[in-house]
């Protein structure tokens, strides 16, 4: 019982690694598409791993989520979340500033989003062709681990994408938030930096979460149960 979770951590952690690539990846993808050859400058319209990773965000915070209870630790909240090493943008670049900048905060998301659909189909397809199967036959190991696989996917992908959506720097969400706030806001908004910032993060993705996730599994796998 303790390799087979163990396992499953160690796909999760892979399952993250990749969606946060794929996350950075699209930024920088749309950011070029715009205007802005910064990222591609810099290699990161790429889905290699090491390209994107941060320390922090896409090793240290989900490794403890992830591995923390197998040596004791407990984990800072119910969903597992992370980050990586952010896209430069200059947004100078753009031929419509507030536009172009708020279409390459929302690539990020979307592309989780995306990854996310494509796993609720994966999950649809798997509990489908389950229904030709025998009553009373036990599921077999291929169908188990793909139903794992997919559900994993699409729990960590709306996670990330509803986690970057909060409007704290240095996630997402700030960037959207910012082209809306009077110029006193955005001094104190823009104050924001550093270990503050990462502290808030953690906060609020520990009890925003799952007040959020928590309706919108239920949306998915009560979707799901009627397949």
């Amino acid at each position: 019982m303790q390799s087979s979770a163990l396992l499953i951590a160690v796909l999760e952690f892979v399952l993250l690694l990749l969606s946060l690539t794929v996350h950075e990846c699209a930024h920088a993808w749309t950011a070029s598409r715009l205007g802005d050859q910064t990222a591609r400058m810099m290699g990161r319209i790429s889905l290699n791993p090491m390209d994107h990773i941060d320390p922090i965000g896409t090793l240290l915070i989900p490794a403890i989520g992830i591995f923390g209870p197998f040596i004791g630790l407990g984990y800072i909240g119910r969903f597992i979340f992370g980050w990586a090493k952010p896209v430069p943008v200059i947004s100078r670049n753009f031929s419509n500033y507030r536009r172009d900048d708020m279409l390459v905060s929302l690539a990020g998301p979307a592309s989780n989003l995306l990854l996310a659909v494509i796993a609720f189909f994966g999950l649809a397809a798997v509990l489908f062709t389950g229904r030709f199967v025998s009553q009373g036959t036990e599921p077999s190991i291929a169908r188990q681990s793909l139903f794992t696989l997919f559900n994993l996917f699409l729990q960590l992908n709306l996670v990330l994408c509803i986690f970057n959506l909060i409007p704290i720097p240095p996630l997402d969400g700030s960037h959207i938030l910012h082209q809306f706030l009077p110029y006193n806001a955005v001094q104190v908004f823009d104050r924001i930096t550093g270990f503050a910032s990462y502290i808030l993060v953690i906060a609020a993705a520990t009890f925003l979460l799952p007040v959020v996730m928590t309706p919108v599994l239920g949306l998915a796998y009560t979707l799901l149960a009627h397949i």
